[in-house]
């Protein structure tokens, strides 16, 4: 599209927003940018923009806007249900995000990742096996005789339209996409990933129903020449219909034809007979990963690598050294004999139970924040196998500790108000040889900006206790 002279209205300040914002004004865009939140709470983010002719209007969406507007522009976090979206349907003007603009405009393939559970690992695993194919780093690196370069970005790190200029054709893209993101596209990448579907985002999509279509929209675009790299384990999954290549991967079982699966022998293998590649990556006691999930989330990222070029050598180099991403069932330090764990990503119970699940030694469990509209009894039951005690805080404690007072789970249970509040209790009456886990299984919307700022804050108040 020409943006010359477009009116493009932006909801949502975020990092997207702002990304899709300077994108816009530079090709000649007249660009308002809209959010809820009130000038004084934007400063910051006002005065990294006063450089661009942008017109805003902030502390709420009216109608109005789409008065001179050409085009409505959504960031992630925008819900397709406020008043001023259905009104834009209503009045027939389209619909747009920074993805799917990004996907108008990128030389390169596209690799697009989704799922309730495992995206940002796969994501982030994923690029680093094709750049260790490539010897290509992150944007702005020099480049190397390979030529290729290898972004990745998306719903996680940078917004990719930021750097659409600078993608060449025989780069690589690797893509984290969000329900919310997905729901508004009319494209499909390449190779497109749905690594699991389960309950998850129900405050904003409603129903399972819904949020089911939202995720596996990734597929509905793609031609017989694309793949589908899909989750044999998981009921629906399994069942999506797409017209690309389907392969599967799975820790169950060895799939039909090609693929990549758990052996008998706890070993990671792939089978891509277009690669002529056949072989184990690597044994599950290879990983720096913890847990059964996590070898999932490397067979995922092998078979997506395998399909984009990625050599066997590349797969078993990246998965036997990968650390993980922050914030994921991360280690933060040892105290008196006690692990602390920072596992702010895990936003839903299933994340939670994923995570109780890699521990044998006895758990302290830091469970809140906002709830998700989630079904809590299958947590509950696992909290009260797995914990020594499970300590509460933010606006959904009072929802858990129903669930486990009706289970009657027979497990120690503190309130608190705060995370601060909450480390503090879990340092006092953790023992020697425990976990103290932060798997908070809701959002961090009640207090924080975000997970990551949750996990931050978290690290921060591991680390001010002395030794």
């Amino acid at each position: 599209m020409d943006w010359t002279n477009r009116r493009v209205t932006i909801l949502g300040f975020a990092r997207q927003g702002i990304a899709l914002a300077r994108y816009l004004v530079a090709r000649g865009a007249q660009v308002t940018l809209s959010d809820m939140k009130p000038a004084q709470i934007l400063e910051a983010e006002l005065s990294a923009m006063d450089d661009l002719p942008i017109r805003y209007v902030l502390g709420g969406h009216p109608t109005s806007l789409l008065d001179e507007c050409d085009v409505l522009c959504l960031s992630g976090g925008v819900p397709i249900d406020l008043p001023i979206v259905l009104e834009a349907r209503r009045r027939g003007v389209p619909l747009s995000n920074d993805s799917q603009i990004f996907f108008d405009v990128c030389p390169a393939p596209i690799i697009g990742i989704t799922g309730s559970a495992g995206k940002t690992t796969t994501t982030t695993l994923a690029g680093e096996i094709l750049k260790a194919e490539y010897r290509r780093y992150d944007t702005g690196q020099p480049h190397t005789v390979s030529g290729v370069n290898v972004w990745v970005g998306g719903n996680i790190g940078n917004p990719l339209i930021a750097d659409v200029g600078s993608i060449k054709a025989q780069d690589r893209v690797v893509m984290e996409l969000s329900s919310f993101q997905l729901e508004l596209m009319t494209r499909s990448p390449h190779i497109a990933c749905i690594t699991n579907i389960t309950p998850n985002h129900l405050d904003r999509h409603g129903t399972m129903d819904a949020y089911t279509r939202a995720k596996s929209h990734i597929l509905d675009f793609q031609s017989a020449d694309d793949w589908a790299v899909l989750n044999a384990d998981n009921n629906v999954t399994a069942q999506l219909q797409t017209r690309a290549r389907k392969v599967w991967f799975s820790l169950q079982r060895q799939p039909d034809g090609d693929g990549a699966w758990l052996d008998e022998s706890m070993r990671l293998r792939i089978r891509i007979s277009a690669r002529g590649m056949d072989d184990v990556i690597c044994s599950t006691s290879d990983l720096l990963l913890m847990g059964d999930h996590n070898a999932g989330n490397v067979l995922t990222a092998g078979l997506i690598s395998a399909l984009a070029g990625a050599s066997l050598e590349s797969i078993r180099k990246a998965a036997a050294t990968f650390k993980g991403v922050a914030h994921r069932l991360q280690l933060v330090r040892e105290l008196n004999g006690v692990r602390y764990y920072d596992d702010s990503i895990a936003t839903a119970p299933e994340r939670l139970m994923a995570a109780l699940r890699c521990f044998t030694q006895p758990v302290v469990l830091l469970c809140g924040g906002r709830d998700k509209h989630l079904p809590w009894t299958e947590a509950v039951q696992l909290m009260g196998k797995r914990c020594r005690r499970i300590v509460l805080f933010g606006e959904m404690a009072g929802l858990v500790h129903a669930e486990i007072e009706r289970q009657q789970a027979g497990v120690a249970v503190t309130r608190c108000d705060t995370l601060e509040q909450a480390v503090l209790n879990a340092s006092e009456t953790a023992q020697p040889g425990d976990v103290v886990l932060l798997s908070p299984g809701g959002t961090s919307y009640d207090a924080f900006k975000d997970f990551e700022e949750r996990g931050d804050y978290f690290v921060q108040l591991v680390w001010a206790y002395k030794d």
